[in-house]
């Protein structure tokens, strides 16, 4: 995962120079046509930008129209998509070094919006996304650019995002009799009432690993009324807080399957495919692990709906999974924004949306050609988790993955029987010790 501090960095960098950085001047962009001063009227005739994207359906679908863009815009983009281990050892050589290239990049600012902060890699763009009014910067989602945004300083536009929504199984609620849940506490009673473990049927399914499942639990945290932090103090053993956890470990201990604790997604999205359980709580990135008849044995029976309401509300997570960003040693930031500016205008987002990324364009969601590639309560869910939704699903420090685990042993202690005041008063200390630590990086 990509949370190195920029110590960490540079002894990375020391093992990574050799091999990578001959290959950072390299495009993958073969069909780019040649821009060059001779293109008369076009408005970055003779501009190049580099651009550092994720190996993503997201991406495919960009690069596709990149030449419509250089013709448009007289710019040459080399566009080099990478595999996500290799974007990350290659940002990490550029950025250490203070390269000007990439001129752009994806990252997760969910992960690692700070440390890039911090360091000074990344370009605000507040001066940027206002300008031209048929942009329509207030068109995304509010919760998907506060996750982008740093004491005031838009850093970076999403590309696609991530909502925590509910999956159930329509036809074991009809036979019921159980309507869909609209608070946790409905959700308890109908897993309680649904678990059957002698059938190997169970009530709930959800991640379970320590510093997976944090992810997961961040939405019962905040529709109880807690949060990871509050300011920099750690604030998981607030009553509101443990309730959060409580319940969430209640669910997956007392109405989930054997062996939940070495579950991340990918277990529990099967379980629930295989038509094992009645509920799950998930991204809803993930939703055709459910509904492709390939992968799923209930792909028709599956249903969709925003996150129940906890004593604070619904409060599930949306936030921006991936977003660009422009390089803070960029010679080229303002044809760098042209190009995000195009990538992520309403057309783009559309074909991108259409291809699987969940867009962050609240306007998109209510068209037809918007939705009608996902199933229609799924768009519902996801439409109103976008008004309603946190940015963030994690603790925002800059050692995100130490945080995850001090926070997830809360869960996991509880789910083995132990404590859960304890679990968290011990957690919420060893939290405070990183957040205290990041402040000397």
């Amino acid at each position: 995962m990509f949370k190195l501090s920029k110590k960490s960095y540079s002894a990375l960098l020391l093992t990574l120079l050799v091999g990578v950085t001959s290959a950072c001047g390299q495009s993958s962009d073969a069909n780019s046509t040649k821009t060059d001063g001779a293109q008369a009227g076009k408005p970055f005739a003779g501009k190049k930008v580099t651009v550092f994207a994720m190996n993503h359906p997201w991406s495919d679908t960009i690069k596709a129209s990149v030449q419509q863009f250089e013709s448009t815009t007289g710019m040459k983009v080399d566009f080099q998509v990478l595999g996500e281990e290799q974007l990350q050892q290659k940002l990490a050589v550029q950025l250490t070094t203070n390269s000007e290239n990439p001129d752009v990049f994806m990252y997760r600012p969910y992960m690692d919006k700070i440390l890039f902060h911090k360091n000074g890699w990344i370009a605000p763009l507040n001066d940027y996304v206002n300008k031209d009014a048929s942009y329509d910067f207030g068109d995304f989602a509010k919760s998907s650019i506060e996750a982008t945004t740093i004491e005031g300083k838009i850093e970076s536009v999403p590309v696609f995002t991530d909502q925590f929504v509910l999956y159930y199984r329509k036809d074991v609620l009809e036979k019921n009799g159980i309507a869909v849940p609209k608070t946790l506490d409905e959700l308890t009673a109908a897993a309680k009432k649904l678990h059957d473990p002698g059938k190997d049927f169970y009530g709930f399914v959800g991640r379970g690993q320590r510093n997976a499942l944090v992810t997961a639990v961040s939405s019962f945290v905040f529709s109880q009324g807690g949060d990871f932090m509050k300011g920099d103090k750690a604030a998981v053993n607030t009553p509101e807080a443990i309730k959060g956890f409580q319940t969430y470990a209640s669910l997956i201990k007392d109405y989930g399957p054997q062996g939940v604790l070495n579950m991340s997604w990918p277990q529990a999205s099967a379980i629930f495919a295989q038509g094992k359980a009645a509920f799950y709580a998930e991204t809803a990135s993930v939703y055709k692990n459910t509904t492709d008849p390939e992968k799923s044995l209930v792909s028709d029976k599956v249903g969709f709906a925003k996150f129940p309401s906890g004593d604070a509300g619904s409060k599930p997570y949306n936030i921006t999974a991936w977003s660009l960003g422009i390089n803070a040693k960029s010679a080229n930031k303002d044809a760098a924004w042209e190009f995000i500016k195009w990538a992520t205008n309403k057309d783009n987002v559309l074909k991108t949306q259409r291809a699987g990324a969940p867009g962050a364009r609240s306007s998109l969601w209510t068209q037809k050609e918007g939705v009608e590639t996902y199933p229609a309560d799924l768009a519902a869910a996801i439409q109103e988790t976008m008004k309603i939704g946190v940015g963030h699903n994690v603790p925002e420090v800059i050692s995100v993955g130490e945080a995850r685990d001090a926070v997830g042993s809360i869960v996991v202690k509880a789910v083995l029987g132990e404590n859960i005041k304890a679990a968290a008063d011990q957690a919420n200390a060893e939290f405070q010790t990183i957040i205290d630590k990041d402040k000397t990086k």
